[in-house]
């Protein structure tokens, strides 16, 4: 795969041209104060996983509309009894639900708390996913798979659900008795990085306690430039159903943008690590930096704020695999960083 978009200093500097809605802030208070309305009810259920050196939990918990998801706590079976945790709260790639008990399980065997969330409506592609997607919108017009469904509304499009499910993912996690609730880092990769980043800007000023966030070729970014040049993934789907409902362009942007983790990403307070692949036809390397460049700059121009500390790994020859484990390892220092260990 050749390189297709901007050269390195251009990524650099490129900055997304989507311009945020003026009602953004309002429409995601009323949304988060909607979810708030459900009582988190988190449950940790102890689970055997056939694993000698991890501890796991079937996790459930509410949300968006009260809606049951599902996921999965591992802890060190070695933990000092009464010494909290900090967690690893982990969102799944496109297509991919929580997966088996004992499938991923690496965060918990370097020392943390590892929570994964199962995401509503998948599970169906690269592991296991047992939490339903019951919104009614599931059955309106859509493109196959899950990026159009709901879009004729910002109300019932897919993705509301799913980014408030991923905030009360962060309460659950942080109400386990052995989890250090001051100590919460976000991680994902592709659609799980863009989940972490959501996660990060709907927290902030709302949940104490987020640490960093973690996102790998982070997906959800920069839609507007993201289905006019993603060769293959979850963003043709939007191209696909604009190529046979033409009168709906604008429309389907407009409600997009509310969900847009460049402006979700711009209100985070915390640390991040990114990566990007200038390979990558999934999430083209200027989506991911269009979010990178305005993680934390606070909503408006110029930045209100002094910009949390951030850094990009960059992965020249690589498509949407991205660093994989090699970027786990800078992951396992960065965390260490942060928490000065």
């Amino acid at each position: 795969m050749p390189l297709f978009d901007l050269p390195l200093d251009q990524l650099r500097t490129h900055i997304s041209a989507a311009v945020e809605p003026e009602d953004f802030d309002e429409f995601w208070d009323r949304t988060l104060a909607e979810a708030w309305e459900f009582p988190l009810d988190a449950v940790y259920a102890p689970v055997e996983n056939q694993l000698s050196v991890i501890d796991s939990f079937d996790v459930s918990f509410a949300g968006f509309g009260g809606t049951r998801i599902k996921g999965w706590l591992h802890l060190p079976a070695n933990r000092v009894t009464g010494r909290a945790l900090p967690v690893v709260v982990q969102f799944v790639g496109y297509s991919g639900g929580r997966g088996l008990v004992q499938q991923d399980t690496r965060w918990a065997q370097a020392g943390y708390a590892h929570f994964i969330m199962d995401t509503r409506g998948q599970g169906y592609g690269g592991s296991l996913g047992e939490t339903a997607d019951p919104h009614p919108s599931a059955g309106d017009v859509a493109y196959a798979g899950l990026m159009t469904r709901g879009i004729s509304a910002r109300e019932d499009y897919y993705y509301r659900r799913v980014f408030v499910d991923a905030f009360r993912a962060i309460e659950a996690a942080q109400g386990h008795p052995e989890v250090d609730a001051t100590k919460v880092i976000l991680s994902g990769v592709s659609q799980g990085g863009g989940l972490a980043i959501a996660a990060a800007g709907l927290a902030a000023g709302r949940l104490d306690g987020i640490l960093c966030t973690l996102t790998d070729v982070p997906f959800l970014q920069d839609f507007r430039r993201a289905i006019d040049i993603a060769q293959r993934g979850p963003y043709p789907e939007i191209a696909g159903f604009l190529a046979r409902h033409r009168d709906r362009y604008e429309h389907a942007l407009a409600v997009l943008n509310y969900f847009d983790g460049v402006h979700l990403g711009r209100r985070a307070a915390t640390p991040a690590l990114f990566s990007v692949a200038q390979m990558d036809d999934v999430c083209p390397p200027s989506t991911v930096f269009a979010a990178f460049n305005a993680y934390g700059t606070g909503p408006g121009t110029p930045a209100p704020h002094a910009v949390p500390a951030k850094a990009i790994e960059v992965y020249r020859f690589n498509n949407h695999e991205g660093g994989q484990e090699h970027h786990w390892v800078r992951q396992l220092r960065y965390v260490a960083d942060q928490l000065g260990r």
